[in-house]
């Protein structure tokens, strides 16, 4: 490219250097032929009326006419007015300029001596004037006029010759060196595109090999996301197994050590004598503890795995949810709740995202009312949870921003999607929609033959019944 643009460039600069110097040879070329015509010109003219003052001049002097001074004088005014002109066009060549000085100084003897034989007529002094005329001055400086004429005629015609064949030059000059300026112009221009051509194959290999590793980076940035994404997944039901572990341990080793516990206590209790107050009221106080660990172990357990989701359903332990949560904030808690058919995970998921939702907003929203709603549409279920709290911009990332991506995650998870609205000073709002999964065929027809088997099964008890109640 830079090659192609130097050539370019110094084959303009040539071009405009020779055309630059062929236009002011040329001119002085010009220049010199207009003034060699104009001396030939000039010198013809001047020879020209230089014989009419003669024969002016010889007409006077033979016929005493004076109409013949008239065109004397004007053809005299007429050759001062033509050496003027020779001398401006002769300036600039000293060789010329002499031969024009030579010719001026004879026709000015020329018009001397007509001058001084029209003066001697007029002084009526014929015998001098024979006497002029008869020493043949004029002829020959007639003669020697014509010469000089002759010679500044052949050297003005040479300098126009001369001229000619330097314009000429110049212009050959000129052809040639265009043509070699297009030339020149032609190989940089292909130059440049060959250049241009290699550079855009360049790039096209470079974006190609760009385009290549940004989708390789994709491939490997969607590989790590789904390895990540599915990471999380394992770790959130690795959780939540460990939680449902955790809850049956809790139930089954502590619950039946505290039991056995009570157990004990009441045994103990009923065999006290009833003068034993202190022993009583020590017994009395280790139910009592009894009692709050049974409970304490009943809340951790709800905490890590809800039974109620288990054996009541999703609607109930929500409902459950946010009474207790209302109970322990002391919020005005509004509810919309309507019965969904999902899987056991969508569940888990929607109760959990709820619960999350409440814990963010106990500890950072400064609310006065929250509001959670569950929506069931035909293809999909929508649970929302708004609160008229703090808010906060979704662009800073607030304090709550993990259990939001724990949100996102688990909706996402099973199929869904999270969007959270919030400004600061407007609350925060909330909204999961989950889709539902359609239940296959051979689920559709097996739960069509339990309905009609449990259908036939009321038909049958109440025949008996009613055959049975005569008798």
């Amino acid at each position: 490219m830079r090659v192609a643009l130097v050539v370019g460039f110094s084959c303009a600069g040539a071009m405009l250097l020779v055309n630059e110097s062929a236009h002011v040879q040329t001119a002085s070329a010009l220049q010199s032929v207009r003034l060699a015509n104009e001396t030939l010109t000039t010198v013809n003219t001047l020879l020209r009326e230089l014989a009419l003052a003669e024969s002016a001049q010889r007409g006077y002097v033979l016929t005493s006419d004076k109409a013949y001074l008239g065109p004397y004088r004007r053809s005299k005014q007429e050759v001062e007015s033509l050496v003027r002109r020779l001398d401006a066009a002769v300036a600039l060549d000293k060789g010329v300029r002499q031969q024009a000085a030579e010719l001026t100084k004879t026709v000015s003897q020329k018009f001397g001596e007509m001058e001084l034989t029209i003066r001697l007529h007029e002084q009526n002094k014929l015998d001098a004037v024979n006497f002029v005329i008869s020493t043949n001055v004029g002829l020959e400086e007639m003669e020697r006029t014509r010469a000089l004429g002759t010679s500044l005629v052949a050297s003005a015609t040479s300098q126009v010759e001369r001229s000619r064949q330097e314009v000429f030059r110049l212009l050959n000059v000129t052809r040639f060196g265009l043509a070699a300026g297009i030339l020149a112009a032609l190989f940089a221009f292909v130059l440049y595109t060959q250049q241009t051509r290699q550079m855009q194959r360049n790039d096209e290999e470079y974006n190609r090999s760009l385009e290549a590793e940004r989708d390789a980076l994709e491939s490997q940035v969607q590989e790590r996301t789904a390895r990540l994404t599915e990471l999380a997944t394992h770790l959130q039901q690795a959780v939540e197994d460990e939680r449902a572990h955790l809850a049956r341990e809790l139930h089954d080793e502590l619950g039946a050590l505290l039991t056995a516990a009570k157990l004990d206590v009441a045994r103990l209790k009923s065999r006290l004598p009833p003068d034993a107050p202190e022993l009583i009221n020590r017994l009395k106080h280790l139910t009592e503890t009894l009692n709050q660990g049974i409970a304490l172990k009943r809340r951790i357990i709800e905490d890590l795995r809800p039974s109620s989701l288990s054996n009541l359903g999703l609607v109930a332990s929500l409902d459950i949810l946010l009474r207790e949560f209302g109970e322990r904030s002391r919020l005005e808690v509004d509810s919309a709740l309507e019965p969904v058919d999902l899987n056991e995970a969508s569940d888990l998921t929607i109760y959990r995202m709820v619960q999350e939702s409440l814990t963010n907003i106990g500890k950072y929203a400064q609310a006065s009312r929250v509001s959670v709603t569950l929506k069931n549409y035909v293809y999909h279920v929508e649970v929302s949870v708004s609160d008229d709290g703090t808010g906060f911009d979704p662009a800073i990332v607030p304090q709550a921003s993990h259990g939001l991506v724990g949100m996102r995650h688990r909706i996402e998870a099973c199929g869904g999607r999270l969007d959270v609205s919030s400004a600061p000073g407007r609350g925060t709002r909330i909204t999961a929609t989950i889709p539902r999964q359609q239940r296959k065929p051979q689920e559709e027809l097996a739960s069509a033959m339990d309905e009609m088997h449990l259908s036939s099964d009321s038909y049958t008890d109440d025949n008996q019944t009613r055959t049975s109640t005569p008798a």
